[in-house]
């Protein structure tokens, strides 16, 4: 018998969710909270198999609490339920210890399957979220790929390509001459540049030095 502990600010979600889950043959809840404070005293005595936990709810977010409830129990497996179909809750969820995540529109037995789906030690994400995030993923490496410098960096080349020191960039930026020193070692790193006449010629290309054009 997998034993549950459901996790939800609305008392009637938390209804629908017993009577959905007690008539498996195979689940059953034995404890309720309305918010992180009392689902970490519920973990703590029970030591349930599986928690259904909400990401809103007054107070602390489920994910906030996570750390703290897996800390309690770290046996319990967290599935998050929730209305959030973007792909940063995911990945925040998963970062935080949740073993699946599915959105509070899924049909029954979709919340059945993940519910023993993570007991058994798998991981669980709705199928179009999870479509999602490979989606998301992707474009991220391609922008790094196409763009590996961050903000700062991208401001620290274009002072070196104008012909700034390291001091002069130091002051321009409000940072220390040695994390300014920093930014372009991690520069000239990325960029696969040795010379500042390569700096300048990337500037260039990449139209960094465009305001200064006049």
């Amino acid at each position: 018998m997998i034993k549950i502990v459901l996790v939800d600010d609305h008392a009637v979600v938390r209804s629908g969710l017993r009577l959905l889950l007690d008539a498996q043959d195979d689940l059953e809840v034995v404890g309720e909270a309305g918010n992180a404070k009392d689902a970490v005293f519920r973990v703590r005595a029970l030591k349930p198999d599986v928690m259904l936990l909400d990401v809103v709810m007054p107070g602390e977010t489920g994910i906030a609490a996570l750390p703290e409830l897996l800390k309690e129990s770290p046996e319990t497996k967290v599935l998050v339920l929730s209305m959030e179909d973007d792909p940063s809750y995911v990945r925040e969820a998963f970062a935080a210890g949740a073993s699946g995540y599915v959105l509070k529109e899924a049909a029954d037995e979709e919340l059945v399957s993940a519910v023993r789906e993570i007991a058994a030690g798998g991981r669980y994400v709705h199928p179009t979220l999870g479509a999602r995030m490979v989606t998301a993923d992707a474009e991220e490496r391609a922008a790094a790929e196409a763009d590996p410098l961050t903000e700062r960096e991208r401001e620290v080349l274009r002072l070196l390509a104008l012909g700034h020191t390291n001091q002069e960039i130091a002051g321009s930026l409000y940072i220390s001459v040695r994390t300014a020193e920093s930014h372009r070692a991690h520069i000239m790193q990325k960029l696969r540049l040795s010379t500042r006449a390569e700096l300048v010629r990337y500037a260039l290309s990449h139209r960094l030095l465009a305001d200064d054009a006049s």
